[in-house]
């Protein structure tokens, strides 16, 4: 695991692998940004056009190698682009993505120094939390690892505010930490990760980190009419699980439910999935990993409100056994649904669990799901989905996440659609409505489960859960942890009255 500190240490004195300072494109070319003013002085003031002769712009990215001066500590200097020059701070989405660049970049090097513009403490927390993100990588399965990560990355920063500083990097450690072990369930084989390991994985979080786990298996909920995530698992030879991950503050005066879809492989069930879109179905439970990645983190910071994570955990799998199209699954809570796809399978399991985590009667459900294939086609593989049943919710969530640097868009549940859904001539509902919309429908659908007067959201992160694409700034390939920021800076701003 990547160790973090800080340093008020001089750029040049301090004795690393690495040196990284930020360059930005200004009006006239490259300039090189704050932080770097000893570098720029041992490179006697031609330092930008040293790097302007060996191809660098400043670009969002980019990441330009050169020998460090006579008198630097450290024999390698790493230049990355911050994007266009500012006229003032640079945001933490740039600081974050050029110091995970930085991090991908030096990976083999035991030790960095990042002399990146940040003064405050969120830029801080910026620089460190994309670092730590950008050292990440999954090797688990490999007999050879090419480069191992960045082993420590130290924050270059001013004395004056260097315990506000340390006090970043800790919070930044905390949020990284938990996004990089989302990751890791997320990349996972799925004969590796099913709903029992992954219980078994969260009881021992809630072991290390003092959190009180619940796990119902699959006697415990036949017994309680769990008949969601029954239907959905009842085809696999590895049962589902239900699993609470609780955490109390004793002086919280709010409670929030996060509730995660964990189908740890999706096979479509009898509605089987054609070929080129099983092959990284492992990621059906990235929702699930991100709630319990929030719940943990939240728990480490120390907040002060309850947060309580359920991961609906199942394994969806044909066989003679498997739900069928026709049939009817009787869920938690005493509705019927009509199973008209079975490979609409992560609604039901969600529905179960949702009725669940209101009985407790939170403040604020919130459900994460890599629910529909029609939300990437209408989002894209970047921006997730967020529905809501009170639009000041949804817009709060929506602005949570821009201010954490995770793009989504706001969406509407239209009453219009609602119709086909529950037009089943044996059921209450059926897991299917009109296909256009299939994002929405299945939005509407979660919403028939919500305990009247309870405020719920729905972010869909079908998108950008799996990066299937190649690493860039903090993203590496694979699994993203896509939603954990929105979900911890949801419940800081929910601790402090917001």
């Amino acid at each position: 695991m990547t160790a973090l500190s800080v340093s008020t240490s001089s750029a040049v004195s301090l004795r690393a692998d690495a040196l990284v300072i930020g360059v930005a494109k200004g009006p006239k070319g490259l300039v090189v940004a704050p932080g770097a003013e000893a570098v720029v002085e041992a490179f006697e003031g031609k330092l930008a056009e040293v790097l302007t002769t060996l191809g660098a712009t400043g670009a969002e990215g980019e990441a330009v190698k050169l020998p460090a001066p006579a008198g630097a500590k450290a024999p390698l200097v790493l230049a990355v682009g911050l994007g266009a020059a500012a006229e003032g701070a640079y945001g933490a989405e740039e600081l974050r993505k050029a110091a995970g660049t930085a991090a991908r970049t030096l990976a083999g090097s035991k030790k960095v120094a990042l002399a990146l513009p940040a003064v405050s403490a969120d830029e801080v927390e910026a620089v460190a939390l994309g670092g730590l993100l950008g050292t990440y990588s999954f090797g688990s399965y490999k007999a050879e690892v090419a480069k191992a990560p960045v082993a420590e990355l130290v924050l270059l920063v001013e004395r004056k505010g260097s315990k506000d500083a340390k006090v970043a990097v800790e919070r930044a450690a905390a949020i990284g930490e938990e996004m990089n072990r989302a990751r890791d369930l997320v990349n996972t084989a799925p004969n590796d990760l099913n709903p029992k390991s992954f219980a078994a994985i969260a009881q021992a979080a809630g072991k290390e980190h003092g959190l009180k786990v619940e796990v119902l298996d699959e006697k415990a909920l036949a017994k309680g009419g769990f008949g969601g995530i029954l239907g959905v698992g009842v085809g696999s030879a590895n049962p589902p699980r239900l699993v609470k991950v609780a955490y109390t503050h004793p002086k919280a005066k709010a409670s929030l439910a996060f509730v995660g879809k964990g189908i740890t492989y999706d096979s479509g069930g009898i509605s089987l999935k054609p070929a080129g879109h099983n092959e990284t179905m492992k990621c059906d439970m990235a929702g699930a990993a991100a709630v319990f990645a929030a719940v943990v983190a939240a728990k480490r910071l120390g907040l002060q409100v309850n947060v309580t994570a359920w991961l609906a955990l199942a394994e969806n799998m044909p066989s003679g056994s498997a739900t069928r199209p026709g049939d009817v699954l009787r869920m938690y809570g005493g509705k019927t649904v009509e199973v008209l796809n079975t490979d609409a399978e992560g609604r039901l399991v969600l529905a179960d669990a949702i009725v669940k985590a209101g009985e407790e009667q939170p403040d604020v459900i919130v459900d994460v799901a890599t629910l529909t294939g029609a939300m990437v086609l209408a989002l894209g593989t970047r921006t997730f989905g967020v529905m809501a049943n009170d639009e000041a919710l949804r817009t709060r969530l929506h602005e949570t996440a821009g201010a954490v640097g995770e793009a989504s868009w706001p969406m509407p549940l239209p009453a219009d659609l609602r119709k086909g859904m529950v037009e089943s001539t044996v059921a209450d509902l059926a897991n299917m409505g009109e296909r256009m919309g299939g994002g929405l429908v299945a939005g509407l659908f979660l919403q028939e489960f919500v305990a009247e007067g309870t405020a719920w959201a729905h972010l869909d992160i079908a998108g950008p859960a799996f990066n299937e694409g190649g690493a860039s700034g903090y993203t590496p390939k694979g699994g993203t942890a896509s939603a954990v920021r929105t979900l911890v800076r949801f419940a800081e701003d929910t601790a402090a009255g917001k």
